[in-house]
């Protein structure tokens, strides 16, 4: 019986799954607690959707798939901030504008280069069959993104509550806001292997909805954020392995869950607390 369960760590490719998943599972869970307080969550469907084009062009030119994918995912932020800061058009809006223009871009790109990227390793990832250059790739940025936000976060949280106040107190606002943009390109760049184009928003967004609704302090909801999100990557990976399905989706379908539990138990306490009172 303990043969069988421990049956997965046994393989190379699934050692290389639970690595790569640990790994990304930090930055993106720092990240999304910023950009779930600053109701950012579309600015990540934004970003991981651009960087699509980024990464065809990069392979026709042949320069690293990730600088293309970090170029493209930094003119779709720096774009959207541009259009919904200069028309009286709103930022969900402009960001749904972009997004799906870039998308479509590289979705024309792809098909009209002749080339032997796997599209669905781009949209979904591909944890099973992840290569060493690319889980170096994924600590570097990992431990870059994560040291940044971890050592800013206080001037971070002030800018999402109060950009205003921010800016009186003398922070420097433009670098904070392009820094999580930047932070924000580099970290679905990391989780480009892991998860892929599409799944990589349920990481970004799903880890700090679920410790927002748990907790009441910032520095506790990072916490449990990581918690959970390094929790649900290597579980769905275990997961996936005797369910015979793809790693990824089984992640997100368990952020799922736990999202629905945090929910349910925070509408409970919500009532005993109104029936109490």
């Amino acid at each position: 019986m303990i043969d069988e369960l421990l049956l997965p760590l046994q393989f190379p490719f699934m050692q290389n799954a639970f690595l790569i998943g640990a790994l990304v599972a930090v930055p993106t869970a720092l990240l999304s607690c910023f950009l779930v307080l600053k109701g950012w969550a579309l600015m990540g469907d934004a970003v991981s959707h651009a960087i699509l084009p980024g990464i065809v062009l990069a392979y026709m030119i042949g320069l690293p798939l990730i600088l293309g994918a970090f170029v493209a995912g930094m003119i779709c932020a720096l774009a959207t901030g541009y259009l919904s800061g200069n028309s009286r058009v709103k930022e969900d809006t402009v960001m749904g504008v972009v997004f799906s223009g870039m998308f479509g871009l590289g979705i024309v790109l792809y098909v009209a280069v002749d080339t032997n990227m796997h599209l669905d390793h781009i949209l979904f990832g591909n944890m099973l069959g992840v290569e060493p250059s690319e889980l170096w790739t994924a600590a570097i940025i990992s431990a870059i993104v994560s040291a940044a936000l971890l050592l800013r976060w206080k001037d971070l949280v002030l800018h999402a509550f109060d950009p205003a106040q921010a800016r009186a107190s003398g922070l420097p606002v433009d670098f904070l806001h392009y820094g999580l943009l930047a932070a924000l390109s580099l970290t679905i760049v990391a989780t480009l292997s892991a998860a892929g184009l599409i799944l990589a928003i349920g990481l970004l967004i799903a880890p700090g909805a679920i410790a927002f609704l748990l907790v009441r302090t910032f520095r506790v909801m990072l916490a449990v954020a990581v918690i959970v999100n390094v929790f649900s990557m290597l579980a769905g990976a275990y997961a996936s392995f005797f369910l015979d399905s793809a790693p990824a989706p089984t992640v997100v379908l368990i952020l799922t869950v736990f999202f629905i539990l945090a929910f349910v138990y925070r509408q409970i306490a919500t009532r005993r607390i109104t029936g109490a009172a």
